[in-house]
Protein backbone atom coordinates (compact mmCIF):
# COMPACT_ATOMS: atom_id res chain seq x y z
CA UNK A 1 0.00 0.00 0.00
CA UNK A 2 2.97 2.46 0.34
CA UNK A 3 3.79 1.65 -3.20
CA UNK A 4 -0.04 2.55 -3.74
CA UNK A 5 0.51 5.68 -2.19
CA UNK A 6 3.88 7.13 -3.45
CA UNK A 7 1.86 5.59 -7.33
CA UNK A 8 -0.74 8.59 -6.24
CA UNK A 9 1.89 11.38 -5.17
CA UNK A 10 3.76 10.77 -8.14
CA UNK A 11 0.24 10.61 -10.45
CA UNK A 12 -0.28 14.47 -8.77
CA UNK A 13 3.23 15.38 -9.36
CA UNK A 14 3.04 13.87 -13.42
CA UNK A 15 -0.28 16.00 -13.28
CA UNK A 16 1.35 19.24 -12.60
CA UNK A 17 3.92 18.89 -15.19
CA UNK A 18 1.26 17.68 -17.38
CA UNK A 19 -0.42 21.00 -16.44
CA UNK A 20 2.83 23.47 -16.34
CA UNK A 21 3.67 22.16 -20.16
CA UNK A 22 -0.09 22.54 -21.48
CA UNK A 23 0.35 26.16 -20.83
CA UNK A 24 3.53 27.08 -21.84
CA UNK A 25 2.83 25.09 -25.18
CA UNK A 26 0.47 27.81 -25.81
CA UNK A 27 2.54 30.40 -28.03
CA UNK A 28 2.98 34.12 -26.97
CA UNK A 29 0.30 36.21 -27.90
CA UNK A 30 -2.39 33.05 -28.71
CA UNK A 31 -5.98 33.97 -27.76
CA UNK A 32 -7.59 31.41 -25.27
CA UNK A 33 -11.24 31.82 -25.21
CA UNK A 34 -12.21 32.39 -21.77
CA UNK A 35 -14.90 29.43 -21.54
CA UNK A 36 -11.37 27.28 -22.59
CA UNK A 37 -9.88 29.15 -20.01
CA UNK A 38 -12.70 28.23 -17.30
CA UNK A 39 -12.95 24.76 -18.01
CA UNK A 40 -9.02 24.75 -17.55
CA UNK A 41 -9.34 26.60 -13.92
CA UNK A 42 -11.71 23.81 -12.84
CA UNK A 43 -9.20 20.91 -14.02
CA UNK A 44 -6.10 22.96 -12.26
CA UNK A 45 -8.66 23.26 -9.38
CA UNK A 46 -9.59 19.60 -8.99
CA UNK A 47 -5.66 18.78 -9.56
CA UNK A 48 -4.44 20.43 -6.55
CA UNK A 49 -7.55 19.40 -4.93
CA UNK A 50 -6.52 15.92 -5.03
CA UNK A 51 -2.87 16.94 -4.70
CA UNK A 52 -4.36 18.09 -1.18
CA UNK A 53 -5.99 15.15 0.09
CA UNK A 54 -2.98 12.36 -1.22
CA UNK A 55 -3.60 9.15 -0.59
CA UNK A 56 -0.99 9.17 2.03
CA UNK A 57 -2.80 12.06 3.99
CA UNK A 58 -5.83 9.78 3.76
CA UNK A 59 -4.29 7.07 5.06
CA UNK A 60 -2.77 9.07 8.39
CA UNK A 61 -6.19 10.05 9.16
CA UNK A 62 -7.67 6.73 9.03
CA UNK A 63 -4.51 4.46 10.50
CA UNK A 64 -6.25 2.02 12.14
CA UNK A 65 -8.83 1.39 9.37
CA UNK A 66 -5.62 0.88 6.77
CA UNK A 67 -4.01 -1.28 8.98
CA UNK A 68 -6.50 -3.75 9.05
CA UNK A 69 -7.99 -3.08 5.80
CA UNK A 70 -5.30 -1.20 3.42
CA UNK A 71 -6.92 -2.42 0.20
CA UNK A 72 -10.18 -1.25 1.10
CA UNK A 73 -8.91 1.81 2.35
CA UNK A 74 -7.67 2.25 -1.33
CA UNK A 75 -10.61 1.50 -2.82
CA UNK A 76 -12.54 4.04 -0.67
CA UNK A 77 -10.06 6.74 -1.50
CA UNK A 78 -10.32 6.45 -5.29
CA UNK A 79 -13.97 6.06 -5.15
CA UNK A 80 -14.11 9.91 -2.44
CA UNK A 81 -11.85 11.30 -4.81
CA UNK A 82 -13.96 10.70 -7.71
CA UNK A 83 -17.38 11.12 -6.50
CA UNK A 84 -15.45 14.58 -5.18
CA UNK A 85 -14.49 15.16 -8.96
CA UNK A 86 -18.13 14.12 -10.14
CA UNK A 87 -19.41 16.37 -7.63
CA UNK A 88 -17.46 19.49 -8.43
CA UNK A 89 -18.18 19.47 -12.40
CA UNK A 90 -21.49 18.83 -12.05
CA UNK A 91 -22.16 22.14 -9.81
CA UNK A 92 -20.00 23.60 -11.92
CA UNK A 93 -21.56 22.93 -14.82
CA UNK A 94 -25.21 23.74 -13.08
CA UNK A 95 -23.25 27.52 -12.70
CA UNK A 96 -22.87 27.41 -16.73
CA UNK A 97 -25.93 26.42 -17.24
CA UNK A 98 -27.94 28.83 -14.90
CA UNK A 99 -25.25 32.13 -15.96
CA UNK A 100 -25.80 30.99 -19.60
CA UNK A 101 -21.81 31.58 -18.88
CA UNK A 102 -20.70 29.82 -21.93
CA UNK A 103 -22.86 32.34 -24.18
CA UNK A 104 -21.84 35.23 -22.09
CA UNK A 105 -17.91 34.31 -22.59
CA UNK A 106 -18.07 33.52 -25.83
CA UNK A 107 -20.04 36.98 -26.84
CA UNK A 108 -16.99 38.43 -24.95
CA UNK A 109 -14.58 37.04 -26.43
CA UNK A 110 -16.32 38.27 -29.97
CA UNK A 111 -16.61 41.70 -28.35
CA UNK A 112 -13.02 41.84 -27.56
CA UNK A 113 -11.73 40.30 -31.13
CA UNK A 114 -14.36 43.10 -32.74
CA UNK A 115 -12.28 45.46 -30.90
CA UNK A 116 -8.63 44.64 -31.65
CA UNK A 117 -9.69 45.50 -35.41
CA UNK A 118 -11.72 48.87 -34.49
CA UNK A 119 -10.00 52.35 -35.07
CA UNK A 120 -12.31 54.28 -33.83
CA UNK A 121 -13.76 54.89 -29.84
CA UNK A 122 -15.84 51.93 -29.03
CA UNK A 123 -19.97 53.11 -28.73
CA UNK A 124 -21.38 52.95 -25.20
CA UNK A 125 -25.06 52.96 -24.75
CA UNK A 126 -24.91 55.71 -22.41
CA UNK A 127 -21.35 56.59 -22.67
CA UNK A 128 -20.87 55.96 -18.94
CA UNK A 129 -18.79 52.46 -18.71
CA UNK A 130 -20.32 52.22 -15.33
CA UNK A 131 -23.91 52.64 -16.00
CA UNK A 132 -23.44 50.41 -18.88
CA UNK A 133 -21.80 47.51 -17.08
CA UNK A 134 -25.01 47.92 -14.02
CA UNK A 135 -27.23 47.68 -16.91
CA UNK A 136 -25.30 43.86 -17.69
CA UNK A 137 -24.66 42.67 -14.88
CA UNK A 138 -27.43 43.73 -12.57
CA UNK A 139 -29.86 41.41 -14.66
CA UNK A 140 -27.52 38.83 -13.93
CA UNK A 141 -27.15 39.13 -10.50
CA UNK A 142 -31.09 39.35 -9.84
CA UNK A 143 -31.36 36.43 -11.75
CA UNK A 144 -28.67 34.74 -9.35
CA UNK A 145 -30.90 36.00 -6.47
CA UNK A 146 -34.04 34.65 -7.70
CA UNK A 147 -32.45 31.33 -8.20
CA UNK A 148 -30.94 31.46 -4.54
CA UNK A 149 -34.12 32.24 -3.10
CA UNK A 150 -35.62 29.43 -4.82
CA UNK A 151 -33.19 26.96 -3.37
CA UNK A 152 -33.66 28.52 0.04
CA UNK A 153 -37.65 28.57 -0.03
CA UNK A 154 -37.39 24.86 -1.42
CA UNK A 155 -34.10 23.73 1.57
CA UNK A 156 -36.84 25.72 4.25
CA UNK A 157 -39.77 23.50 3.10
CA UNK A 158 -37.62 20.38 2.94
CA UNK A 159 -36.66 21.17 6.95
CA UNK A 160 -40.68 21.92 7.54
CA UNK A 161 -41.34 18.45 6.04
CA UNK A 162 -38.31 16.50 8.18
CA UNK A 163 -39.31 18.51 11.49
CA UNK A 164 -43.20 17.89 11.35
CA UNK A 165 -41.88 13.72 10.45
CA UNK A 166 -40.28 14.49 13.56
CA UNK A 167 -43.24 15.81 15.75
CA UNK A 168 -45.34 12.96 14.17
CA UNK A 169 -42.66 10.33 15.14
CA UNK A 170 -42.50 12.05 18.90
CA UNK A 171 -46.33 11.45 19.13
CA UNK A 172 -46.30 7.99 17.60
CA UNK A 173 -43.47 7.02 20.21
CA UNK A 174 -45.32 8.97 23.23
CA UNK A 175 -48.68 7.01 22.27
CA UNK A 176 -46.91 3.87 22.23
CA UNK A 177 -45.65 4.55 25.77
CA UNK A 178 -49.12 5.66 27.19
CA UNK A 179 -50.07 2.25 25.90
CA UNK A 180 -47.23 0.25 26.87
CA UNK A 181 -47.68 1.90 30.55
CA UNK A 182 -51.69 0.97 30.59
CA UNK A 183 -50.95 -2.69 29.20
CA UNK A 184 -48.25 -2.68 32.29
CA UNK A 185 -50.43 -1.20 34.68
CA UNK A 186 -53.67 -4.42 33.53
CA UNK A 187 -51.09 -6.49 34.17
CA UNK A 188 -50.11 -5.68 37.78
CA UNK A 189 -53.96 -5.38 38.53
CA UNK A 190 -54.57 -8.81 37.02
CA UNK A 191 -51.34 -10.25 38.44
CA UNK A 192 -52.90 -8.48 42.31
CA UNK A 193 -56.15 -10.13 41.48
CA UNK A 194 -54.57 -13.25 40.68
CA UNK A 195 -52.65 -13.57 43.83
CA UNK A 196 -55.44 -12.14 46.00
CA UNK A 197 -57.74 -15.20 44.35
CA UNK A 198 -55.60 -17.65 45.47
CA UNK A 199 -55.11 -16.73 48.85
CA UNK A 200 -58.76 -16.55 49.30
CA UNK A 201 -58.66 -20.83 47.90
CA UNK A 202 -55.87 -21.22 50.30
CA UNK A 203 -57.63 -20.53 53.58
CA UNK A 204 -59.23 -22.69 55.62
CA UNK A 205 -63.21 -23.35 55.77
Amino acid sequence: MAEASNANLGSGCEEKRHEGSSLESVPPGTTISRVKLLDTMVDTFLQKLVAAGSYQRFTDCYKRFYQLQPEMTQRIYDKFVAQLQTSIREEISDIKEEGNLEAVLNALDKIVEEGKVRKEPAWRPSGTPEKDLHSVMAPYFLQQRDTLRRHVQKQEAENQQLADAVLAGRRQVEELQLQVQARQQAWQALHREQRELVAVLREPE
